[in-house]
């Protein structure tokens, strides 16, 4: 496994994350849950990706579960808010101070750990001042309750903003932003991607495979897989776009690609997001130990020129690249 610093901080982390979306809690069995937890330590990942929505709080318990009793300084836990939980009241969501508090507290709970290495704002709020929000996360600083702070799927304008918020202010920086970012997936490469280069902020990228549609195991005119992320309920409505016949053929294409290069698919694709200097980690799931055994082999590998080229050339058409699909929900979520 390699290291990466987490943007112009001094945390290190692996390049391999493991992240528990629509996994821990819900798609597979606890049992199930810690055996791929297990596999990623054994394979050298020390990063852990949750947020406190996922499975309505229930896949932060399980973690926190699978990593008790291990040494919490050889982990880096990282955890977010912002969307809804529990009952659905008038402030269980959102990027207030009461919301942020309160959620962290109960974070830590089910976490079962007195930090969190890395606290992320999961979207954007326009119902709450950005000051608000900022000195909220700075003061669970101060209170030693967090260690470093980022955000998920925030537009350049809005990282611009908080950024500016933060020098005025005297508050701390944040230092990661969590994208959505695949070889289908480009768009924060235009707007959102520079503007953390030059602040200094490091991506921690999600779906690296495009919801397993990189993997190759779509085919085009054929059923999804039983028990794969398109026949989950929740994971199907990310992975619909890329399910259509024409990205499914092109994706076939990347087969010779990734042999040729000597790595399986889902490896191509994780190597892939990592040859961005500015990732700092690929978050990868996992609902069968050997997929994190699998993901983790693409750490250290250096793709030829050739070989992105042909990646293009194979995707041409298909590829994503507008900044407008970084959003936020526009009212409470």
């Amino acid at each position: 496994m390699e290291f990466r610093y987490l943007g112009n901080s001094g945390l290190q982390i692996s390049e391999i994350s493991y992240g528990n979306w629509l996994t821990h809690g819900s798609q597979i069995e606890e049992d199930t849950a810690k055996a791929c937890v297990s596999a990623a330590l054994d394979a050298g990942i020390t990063t852990f990706d949750t947020a406190d929505v996922y499975a309505n709080t229930a896949a932060e318990s399980v973690l926190g579960r699978a990593l008790h009793g291990l040494r919490r300084e050889s982990l880096e836990i990282f955890t977010k808010v912002y969307f809804p939980t529990g009952p659905r009241q008038r402030n269980d969501s959102g990027l207030s101070r009461k919301h942020i508090m309160e959620s962290c507290n109960a974070s830590l709970k089910r976490l079962q750990t007195d930090y969190i290495d890395l606290y992320q704002a999961h979207r954007f709020d326009y119902n709450t001042p950005l000051e608000e929000t900022l000195r909220a996360f700075d003061d669970l600083i101060r209170q030693g309750k967090v260690h470093y702070i980022g955000f998920s799927e925030w537009r350049a304008e809005e990282i611009r903003a908080a950024h500016e918020i933060a020098e005025q202010m005297g508050f701390d920086h944040f230092i990661s932003s969590q994208p959505q970012y695949s070889m289908l997936w480009r768009v924060i490469e235009k707007e959102v991607d520079p503007q953390c280069v030059e602040y200094g902020i490091g991506h921690i990228v999600w779906s690296p495979i495009a919801q397993g549609v990189l993997t190759g195991k779509y085919l085009p005119g054929q059923a999804a897989p039983a028990g794969s992320r398109a026949a989950n309920e929740e994971g199907a409505g990310f992975i619909q776009r890329w399910l259509q016949d024409d990205v499914l053929t092109a994706v076939q294409t990347l087969k010779p690609i990734a042999a040729e290069a000597g790595l399986t698919m889902a490896q191509l694709a994780v190597a892939w997001v990592l040859q961005n200097k500015n990732v700092s980690s690929a978050i990868v799931g996992a609902s069968r130990p050997e997929q994190v055994t699998e993901a983790v082999a693409a750490s250290g590998v250096v793709l030829a020129k050739e070989t992105l080229d042909a990646i293009d050339r194979a995707l041409d058409g298909l590829i994503e690249r507008d900044p407008a699909q970084t959003k936020s929900p526009e009212g409470r979520p």
